[in-house]
């Protein structure tokens, strides 16, 4: 997801939304099969399955990296990164319910109920904390979510291409507007550990407006860069991306509520302390129109604001990358990552 996109994706239509009941029955929809088995194991975490993907050897006193994708990305994005990762740690990469290998979870699919889901697929599976957390563009704020809810879990974090503090959103009426406008201050709801979604939930109107754009985004799925993946990562996406589960595991009418308890827990000098962060900033522009200097000099500024949440916070500009730094510079992010686990050893 281009960055211009990511700050600017439209809200969801309230009738996808709105429309389905708050009690969700477990059975799952059958649904077609993957183009190739999964790579890693299939966990159950309350009565569906989240796959998950782990390399490399676990070292005394070296934490696992936990790696987290973007908005309709999923564990292949990592196809080139992880590799180099697990050259010298132990590192996972995993599909967020409905994305990849994964089956669909309860919804609505909130930042503290993929935070419990991951928490519970690493347990489940006996990964054992400490952990440093990568997270890309909308990751970073599953990460930083995470980081909130188990800190004692957290060794360090890692920021690629973190989506906005405060992001633009593009309105039904075409205007747009900032994340903070439309906080509500309505009640997150509580963690879900049982009602996984299932086709037959949803009701038809909204199914039918879900659907519309499958095959569209199937078609997409490996435009540049992510023609940069191994076959077999680009053979995954386009079938990945033409599922219901896709559109359904980006649903979160209460994005806005978490996005402001996020900068809540971000105020003031070192929030995070000494807590060990890199935050990687493309640099190349992405941004186009009459302001698209200006927005390029704010994101530039946003992502150096995040690395000063830490007093031992480092600022990373990949120059030669575009949003997806992990696959315009892999190598850049998999020396990051080596560098900051070298740094948190004992």
């Amino acid at each position: 997801m281009r960055t211009s996109v990511a700050l600017r994706r439209p809200l969801l239509s309230a009738a996808i939304v709105l429309a389905w009941p708050s009690t969700i029955a477990t059975a799952q929809s059958n649904a077609d099969e993957p183009p190739q088995p999964p790579p890693g194991t299939l966990v159950d975490i309350g009565g569906w399955q989240l796959h998950l993907n782990c390399s490399g050897e676990s070292k005394p006193g070296r934490p696992t990296v936990i790696l987290e994708a973007g908005l309709g990305d999923f564990s292949v994005e990592w196809s080139i990164v992880q590799p180099g990762v697990a050259q010298s740690a132990r590192v996972c990469s995993y599909d967020r319910a409905g994305d990849g290998w994964s089956e669909m979870g309860p919804h609505p699919r909130t930042l503290r109920q993929l935070a419990y889901e991951l928490h519970t697929l690493l347990e489940r599976a006996n990964e054992v904390p400490p952990f440093v957390f990568v997270g890309h563009s909308y990751g970073a704020w599953l990460v930083r979510s995470y980081q909130a809810t188990y800190p004692s879990e957290v060794a360090a974090l890692m920021l690629v291409e973190s989506g906005a503090s405060d992001p633009v959103r593009l309105m039904p009426d075409g205007r747009l507007v900032r994340s903070s406008e439309l906080a509500r201050r309505r009640p997150v709801p509580a963690i879900k550990q049982a009602g996984a979604l299932r086709e037959s939930d949803i009701p038809p109107g909204a199914l039918v407006q879900m659907k519309a754009g499958l095959a569209a985004a199937s078609e997409r799925a490996n435009e540049p860069p992510r023609d940069k993946l191994p076959l077999a990562a680009r053979q995954m996406r386009t079938w990945a991306l033409g599922r219901l589960g896709h559109v359904a595991a980006a649903i979160n009418p209460f994005e806005h509520e978490e996005l402001a308890e996020l900068r809540s827990g971000a105020r003031g000098e070192y929030p995070l302390g000494d807590l060990p962060l890199v935050v990687i900033t493309r640099g190349l522009p992405e941004e186009s129109g009459p302001d698209a200097l200006r927005l390029e000099e704010e994101h530039r500024s946003d992502q150096a604001a995040m690395a000063a949440w830490s007093r031992r916070g480092k600022h990373i500009i990949a120059t030669r990358s575009g949003h997806h730094v992990q696959l315009d510079e892999p190598t850049l992010v998999i020396t990051a990552i080596r560098e900051l686990l070298a740094s948190i050893s004992p």
